[in-house]
């Protein structure tokens, strides 16, 4: 049993029902919330660890529901909408959201999430960060700046190594294309894809045995990308 609070808020029953029913078999304790200014009120009074937000609310918009908490609050929000729209998904996550599923989902893909939003939290408040990261064959070494594929160092450049260990940092999570390159180009580069895109497509050939069926480093397309969550 862990000891982990969720607050979930979803204003169609059937779809909070079924979230509700795969966290709670997953040992995790559920709050729910239909409305807007009822989660507010349990973030508040409950302080769940996670908070699980649809942006379409009877009484407020997500989206602004995201910057209302963050202006007091650093709750890891996973928000779960049918918008599909790639606008909707950067300005949920340039709000302060700290990932985006979109609808429909699988149960693996939400506790996967789950998990990755929790541990970074985790990480977050702790002060650390991950120095190791393995998936598969892949092994990013931030401790010794290496990376490692079926044992046998990559070449990266000074850039590719900035862009693999930052997504290696927090894998599992969608990073957009702006948090990328402010990280690695500096806010001024801000908008540039392109470049981003070409770096990307240099490290898929040197990592992913078929660059069009990524295993490691997947595209998020419109928003950004997501390194696979590590083992």
């Amino acid at each position: 049993m862990n000891d982990y609070h969720i607050l979930v808020v979803e204003d169609e029953r059937n779809i909070r029902n079924f979230i509700k029913t795969i966290l709670t078999s997953n040992n995790y304790t559920v709050l729910t919330a239909t409305t807007g200014e009822d989660a507010m009120t349990l973030l508040s009074s409950r302080c769940p660890d996670l908070v699980l937000l649809d942006l379409g609310l009877p009484d407020t918009d997500g989206q602004m529901f995201i910057q209302a908490v963050r202006r007091w609050s650093q709750v890891p929000i996973l928000v779960v909408s049918a918008r599909s729209h790639e606008r909707d998904k950067v300005m949920a996550l340039d709000f302060g959201a700290d990932d985006y599923i979109t609808k429909p989902f699988g149960t693996s893909e939400l506790l996967a999430r789950v998990r990755a939003a929790l541990r970074h939290a985790a990480q977050r408040s702790s002060g650390q960060q991950i120095s190791l990261y393995h998936c598969r064959d892949l092994t990013v070494d931030a401790e010794k700046r290496r990376v490692q594929l079926s044992g046998s160092d990559i070449h990266l450049t000074q850039n590719e190594y900035k862009i693999v260990s930052l997504l290696a940092r927090y894998a599992g999570k969608v990073l957009t294309y702006d948090q990328i390159i402010q990280h690695v180009w500096g806010p001024n580069a801000a908008g540039d894809n392109r470049i981003l895109r070409v770096n990307m497509a240099n490290i898929r050939r040197k990592l992913e045995a078929n660059p069009a069926e990524p295993q490691y480093i997947f595209t998020e397309i419109g928003v950004g990308y997501r390194m696979a969550e590590g083992e």
